[in-house]
């Protein structure tokens, strides 16, 4: 199976049947977590939130809330370690909230495998090199979410993620399904929304002669 074929046909179609078959199998799962997450949560049930995703069309993206709504006195919304519940973070280290997600891959937002999708804020400071990881469908999984987490750099993933679509492959993706599989089940964790729970991105020093700027 050539990369280019497998990457523009292939891939797709595999991402379309496992989705339908895994979200039908665990649809009783799904389910029982939307009750939850309604009785100890309330309403609404799914966070959502905009991001840029193949080609830097903007999606939104589902995932299950695992914050409350608790705000201050002036009606700003508290800060993220005082909003989430234990059961908010059960479903975000059984990566239980990522379930919604398989909605944007039926849908063709995603796929399983491929640079998770990031903040749209972020889209003005990536360099022209970065910008690459656009190239391909973001993913639910990706090689930099097993290739460290945060204990590496945005640069350093960064390059990952255009490292894995100038070298995507059906070897590659299994490869990445497995290791996200065993990090899971050993409760590593892995940094699937790292624009939302790491240190956010300024941008990277890049020379002036070729950005033009540089952001700090």
């Amino acid at each position: 199976m050539g990369a280019k074929f497998y990457t523009t046909y292939t891939k797709r179609i595999l991402d379309i049947i496992f989705a339908l078959l895994i979200f039908t199998a665990l649809s009783p799962v799904f389910a029982f977590i939307a009750l939850m997450v309604k009785i100890k949560l309330g309403s609404p049930i799914f966070f959502k939130q905009k991001r840029p995703g193949l080609n830097e069309r903007i999606f939104t993206m589902y995932k299950f809330r695992t914050m409350t709504n608790k705000r201050d006195k002036n009606g700003v919304l508290l800060p993220d370690k005082e909003r989430i519940t234990r059961f908010g973070k059960f479903l975000r280290a059984t990566s239980l909230d990522e379930l919604p997600e398989l909605i944007n891959i039926i849908k063709g937002d995603m796929s399983f495998i491929g640079p998770r999708p990031l903040l749209i804020e972020y889209l003005p400071l990536y360099n022209e090199t970065q910008k690459q990881r656009h190239n391909v469908r973001p993913g639910l999984s990706g090689l930099a979410q097993v290739s460290g987490r945060n204990s590496i750099s945005w640069e350093e993933k960064f390059d990952i993620d255009v490292k894995y679509v100038n070298n995507a492959c059906f070897s590659l993706d299994c490869k990445i399904l497995f290791l996200t599989i065993i990090k899971v089940f050993m409760r590593e964790g892995i940094d699937f929304d790292t624009g939302k729970t790491s240190n956010r991105f300024a941008g990277s020093k890049v020379p002036t002669e070729k950005k033009g700027e540089v952001h700090k």
